[in-house]
């Protein structure tokens, strides 16, 4: 009996330091270390309530972590059976929510499950770049027919979370797909090509002359970065931005809600409506700029005590960082992100599959879209669009879709791992 109990003890200490040898240490600890130091940063904004919404934000992050462990067990060619299934059922309940889901904030984006708010959208950002994947990893490049299929792909799950509305969301699903195109092959015009519609549908609303300069110049970068065919497509490219031109102004009068277009203006200049719209923008740049170069204390901002800010510890909760740690602890905070989007890189280049190394480079992209959003949108060089800092701001859903899509990135690493170990 001794035997067989020394036996299962020791090959339990093989497995334990097996799993250690091989851990990803900056994954693991760079958004613990975020997590944790948001969780300071949540109960200074409630100090005057009894709300213990940081103490939910540990227990979430702890729970993630669990998940993403044993995410990091499963090769991700296991889940390829399960995508197509996964992305059905996640339209399906986008579907559910537009019409049965929870509302509040002017908007109706969560399922109420045992006591619980789950938001969908969160979990499509997932759903997406799985999708995505299995279809880009054979893809190549030749014309702009092969950009259909993507875009048909991640047309459903944005336009359901647009029309909930959220904006936010809906421009995160854009910056993943085209981060996964670009690391697929499509050239680099082909994506400016794409990201040109936003300034045709600026210009369309604020001044229309500028179109005859700006299509223009879009048609002859198509006409030099199309291989064939080059006459056609870049009439219908013509063609496409004219379309737009045309639809913008409609769209901005009548598909955008009244505080999702005072979001994208005000950021210009906030002072013109500094008790509206303005407001958040406003104060959370004065937050900032009261924390100096070391800040006052991690729980002694008095801006953020006082609640200057409503809802600081959800998308805002850089400002109170900014006051609280100052310039050199938001530089340790870019310093972290940026190690922690890196390693992701480099993990992408070492996957041993191009499915693989396009998840995590979705997932790369999706991260890095939502941080450089959030921090523009704190300090006044962004409009306000919703969307969380990543680990750090307050939301149980998208803290947790954080930690899974982290789990696929560990899985990544660790076949990566063993893969030059036996070379």
């Amino acid at each position: 009996m001794d035997f067989g109990r020394n036996k299962i003890a020791s090959l339990k200490r093989v497995r334990y330091r097996k799993f250690w040898k091989d851990v990803d240490l900056i994954i693991w600890i760079v958004p613990l270390i975020l997590v944790h130091l948001s969780c300071f940063l949540i109960a200074s904004t409630q100090r005057n309530i009894a709300i213990t919404h940081w103490y939910q934000h540990a227990i979430t992050a702890y729970i993630g972590s669990l998940i993403a462990y044993y995410l990091a067990q499963i090769p991700l060619q296991d889940l390829r059976k399960y995508i197509r299934p996964i992305y059905f059922f996640t339209t399906l309940i986008l579907l559910y929510v537009n019409f049965s889901g929870t509302s509040a904030l002017g908007a109706q984006r969560w399922l109420g499950f045992a006591g619980l708010y789950i938001q969908p959208s969160e979990f499509a950002k997932l759903t997406l770049i799985l999708a995505l994947a299995t279809i880009l990893e054979r893809k190549s490049f030749s014309d702009l027919s092969h950009l259909i299929k993507p875009l048909l792909v991640s047309f459903s799950p944005w336009i359901l979370v647009f029309i909930q509305p959220d904006l936010g969301t809906s421009l995160v699903f854009g910056a993943i797909l085209l981060g996964m195109l670009y690391w697929s092959g499509m050239p680099f015009e082909w994506a400016f090509i794409v990201l040109a519609t936003l300034i045709t549908g600026l210009l369309s609303y604020l001044y229309q002359f500028g179109l005859f300069i700006w299509i223009p110049i879009v048609a002859f970068l198509s006409y030099k970065s199309l291989p064939y065919q080059k006459k056609i497509l870049t009439l219908f490219v013509v063609f496409f931005h004219s379309l737009i031109a045309k639809i913008s102004p409609w769209f901005w009068e009548t598909v955008l809600r009244d505080y999702q277009r005072d979001r994208l203006i005000l950021f210009l200049n906030p002072s013109k409506d500094p008790l509206g719209g303005g407001y958040h923008m406003l104060q959370s740049k004065i937050g900032i700029g009261s924390g100096g170069l070391f800040g006052s204390g991690l729980m002694q901002g008095q801006l953020t005590k006082l609640k200057f800010i409503p809802e600081q510890h959800t998308d805002f909760i850089f400002s109170a960082l900014g006051e609280e740690a100052g310039f050199f602890g938001t530089l340790l905070v870019l310093f972290l992100f940026f190690i922690l989007i890196f390693r992701l890189i480099k993990i992408a280049i070492e996957a041993r599959t191009d499915f693989e190394s396009l998840i995590v480079i979705g997932i790369a992209s999706m991260l890095i879209f939502q941080i450089m959003v959030n921090i523009f949108m704190t300090i006044g060089l962004g409009p306000v669009t919703g969307i969380p800092l990543p680990f750090m701001s307050y939301g149980r859903t998208a803290l947790l879709v954080n930690f899974i899509s982290l789990g696929f990135c560990l899985s990544v690493s660790r076949r990566g791992q063993s893969i030059r170990k036996n070379l």
